[in-house]
């Protein structure tokens, strides 16, 4: 899954998502709404052939983009402390 940054105001962004995939966006929405600056996490799928998922996030305090960041950083460590 590829994304990019769609749009970005002072306090959201619109992340674009290529092939999305559930199985991991699940886990990031999870740990965005654990986030008690986090407002509005929002997951758009218009037609899956002609456009890209988009993942939307407002913040009441902070930066939206460095919330989604901190977020995957969380993703990221739960699932490198799986041993085997």
């Amino acid at each position: 899954m590829k994304t990019y940054v769609a749009e970005k105001t002072d306090d959201s962004v619109t992340l674009g998502l290529k092939e999305a995939d559930m199985t991991l966006l699940q886990p990031l929405i999870d740990a965005l709404y654990d986030n008690k600056d986090v407002l509005i996490v929002r997951y758009e799928e218009q037609h899956p052939d002609l456009d890209d998922a988009k993942l939307f996030v407002q913040v009441g305090k902070g930066d939206a983009l460095t919330a989604v960041k901190k977020a995957a950083d969380d993703v990221a460590g739960y699932f490198s402390e799986i041993v085997s």
